[in-house]
């Protein structure tokens, strides 16, 4: 599938780039270099440009292997990148997918991941059919909670197998309306 732009009100989700017009990957080191997000986003390390462009670049080809929809979420008048916001493990066929979210360091507590997350939720009922998305966090993670709440999402509870990280991870489920 093409990638699809959103206008998500306040924020712009698009893909992400590496571009003469547009690089995102300074801000996607600096956002990987942080610790709490380390903390919590295990399988990626973006230390290096070409780390990051190898990011860039998985994103894009996840999109067309109808993988995974994946947006940067960004400033509308300047392009910045804020954070990003995706629905990975997309079934098109079951009508499945799950949410993620994160935002870059400078940016918390803003409420962007809220706002992403339900432009991205909306998009994947609307133009991808799905009948369910479901949006996991570890249990420490109490910002992950407060954007599963406002984006509509009912807890369904902790799951059997714990997170990478050895946590409780807690499990939401959200259907369309």
């Amino acid at each position: 599938m093409e990638p699809v732009d959103i206008n998500a009100g306040a924020y712009y989700l698009r893909q992400l780039r590496a571009d003469r017009h547009l690089d995102d990957r300074p801000a996607l080191m600096e956002a990987f270099a942080d610790p709490q997000h380390r903390r919590y986003v295990l399988n990626y390390r973006l230390r290096t440009p070409d780390e990051a462009t190898e990011y860039v670049t998985l994103r894009a080809a996840q999109w067309a292997c109808d993988e995974r929809c994946s947006w940067a979420v960004a400033e509308p008048a300047t392009g910045r990148l804020l954070g990003e916001v995706g629905l990975r493990d997309l079934d098109l066929r079951f009508g499945t997918a799950e949410a993620s979210v994160w935002t870059h360091p400078a940016e918390r507590g803003k409420g962007i991941a809220a706002v992403a997350l339900s432009a991205a939720i909306q998009f994947g009922f609307a133009r991808l059919g799905l009948h369910e998305i479901a949006y996991r966090h570890d249990e420490s993670n109490t910002a992950s909670e407060v954007v599963a709440k406002r984006a509509g999402f009912t807890r369904v509870g902790p799951e059997d197998r714990p997170s990478p990280t050895g946590e409780t991870l807690i499990r939401w489920v959200l259907k369309p309306s």
